[in-house]
């Protein structure tokens, strides 16, 4: 079975083409002001009509409270919702329940502890995201540009799909999903030339890669 292959970040219409022309399954669409990858809603709107029924749109959010949710939903009419901040189990729970959609939560790994609560959050979400930990000093969440330890995923144990994301790019993808076992692969800043601005070259081999077209 092919892995699940996410491109995330992605801002303009040309490279949300080149991610969808290229197979990709999910697209990710980033909410948080901080980033380079931002959109707002308008660009949502416009992005989600042109994805629609042709990946599963996902709206990445950073400990968003209810009505930037709200907001944000109207507007791109995910598929997915990504929490990417320091949502709770219990906040994890509310949200899924408050707007009916199935919920992926990012976990920051660095250290074997930061999977303490990876049951937890297996028991509320729909699927997980393991990504490298953000350095202590870095104004975003995820991995920015980082790969993690992925053998300290070996031997874990999940009732729900998983997804690996932090330092992947076209060249290291493969062995990525090789070694964690994961059911798919997230990727932005690895399909880039700089931040926020994506490689269509670049999405299309990484997407080749992951799937094993290469």
């Amino acid at each position: 079975m092919q892995p699940i292959v996410k491109i995330c970040g992605l801002k303009t219409p040309e490279t949300l083409a080149a991610a969808l022309d290229a197979g990709a399954d999910m697209v990710g669409f980033v909410f948080f002001p901080k980033s380079p990858r931002h959109i707002d809603l308008a660009t949502a709107e416009v992005l989600g009509r042109q994805a629609q029924g042709k990946a599963l749109k996902v709206a990445l959010t950073v400990d968003a409270d209810d009505a930037a949710l709200a907001a944000i939903v109207a507007a791109l009419n995910p598929d997915l919702l990504q929490l990417h901040g320091h949502e709770s189990p219990e906040r994890v729970a509310a949200i899924r329940a408050r707007f009916g959609l199935p919920v992926m939560k990012a976990i920051g790994v660095a250290h074997a502890d930061d999977l303490k609560d990876v049951q937890a959050f297996a028991a509320v979400a729909d699927r997980l995201l393991f990504d490298a930990k953000p350095p202590k000093d870095a104004a975003h969440p995820g991995g920015n540009g980082l790969a993690f330890d992925w053998s300290l995923l070996t031997g874990l144990d999940l009732s729900i799909p998983s997804m690996v994301s932090g330092g992947l790019d076209p060249a290291n993808v493969a062995e990525a999903l090789r070694r964690t076992r994961a059911q798919g692969v997230d990727v932005s800043s690895g399909v880039e030339t700089a931040p926020g601005q994506k490689d269509p070259a670049k999405i299309t081999a990484f997407v080749r890669a992951a799937k094993g077209k290469d």
